[in-house]
């Protein structure tokens, strides 16, 4: 019989498959839907789908450079477990190197890796391991010299946090740097570059502390300079105190080294991501409910 796009559609919708996997399995059982239904779950396709609502939170950070061009990853999953599982790091492994040649986390999606999309291997891996994982996101740097970092490697080259510097000079003064970013957690690489909305909620809030202290409005100025000085000497990669020797900032001690910090990139898995979590009275009543 004829395959309607409504017909495709309401398999989508049931099962979660993708567009032409639901059209195969329609052809595949002239347009019997139970039959279709059945048929994406024996491939493990619909399986895949019904994991795709639980919170994928762990995962790896996969780091990779190539000459001038670095790119980090982020692939999730439910558990720690799975992200310490070869199959799984494997994969990200292979994602990390298509990333190479992605302009973006949507073109790495669509990038072809061993005859299919990155985004295909996920789903037919999410169906072989049994949980749901994701590509979450992508982050690249470029420069004269781009060193990379993983932060308790789980393999070579992943693990929960991953940093890449991009920099004119000396590779291994770089890496000292990446191994800094990896501890500090800077929000950006100087002043210019934070998000001008994070400095003045960060200035208000500093002006609403000192009125609390009822100095007068002069003082107040004055105070807040000195303030906002020390708030960027904290947040500012340049501005923080280099961890190799705090009695220098980054700033000075990569001019010491005869480098320029270019850029740089810091992931860390699941940073961001709300996980709901349950008291354990209410899992054992969800349980008993089914």
């Amino acid at each position: 019989m004829a395959i309607t796009a409504a017909m495709v559609k309401e398999l989508r919708d049931s099962t979660g498959a993708g567009m032409m996997d639901a059209k195969k399995a329609l052809t595949e059982n002239d347009g019997d839907m139970e039959a279709a239904v059945d048929w994406l779950r024996t491939k493990g396709l619909a399986k895949a789908a019904k994991k795709s609502g639980r919170t994928a939170a762990e995962g790896l950070v996969a780091v990779k450079v190539d000459g001038d061009r670095g790119v980090a990853v982020e692939i999730n999953s439910e558990t720690d477990f799975v992200a310490k599982n070869a199959e799984f790091q494997g994969m990200v492994g292979a994602i990390a190197g298509a990333a190479v040649g992605a302009a973006d986390v949507d073109a790495l999606k669509a990038a072809d890796l061993g005859g299919k999309t990155v985004e295909a291997t996920i789903t037919d891996k999410i169906a072989t391991i049994g949980e749901n994982m994701s590509l979450r996101r992508m982050a690249s740097v470029e420069g004269d010299t781009v060193v990379s970092y993983v932060h308790n490697a789980a393999a070579d080259g992943m693990g929960k946090i991953g940093v890449l510097v991009a920099l004119k000079g000396d590779a291994g003064f770089g890496k000292q740097v990446a191994m800094h970013i990896a501890a500090t957690n800077p929000a950006a690489l100087n002043e210019a570059e934070l998000d001008p909305a994070v400095v003045e909620k960060e200035k208000q809030v500093q002006i609403d502390i000192a009125r609390e202290s009822g100095k007068p409005e002069q003082v107040i100025e004055k105070m807040i300079v000195g303030r906002m000085k020390k708030f960027m000497s904290e947040v500012t990669l340049l501005g923080q105190s280099f961890v190799m020797n705090p009695d220098l900032t980054v700033e000075v001690a990569a001019k010491e080294a005869g480098a320029e910090i270019l850029g740089f990139v810091r992931l860390e898995v699941g940073e961001g991501i709300e996980v709901e979590k349950e008291d354990f009275a209410a899992e054992v009543a969800k349980a008993v409910q089914g």
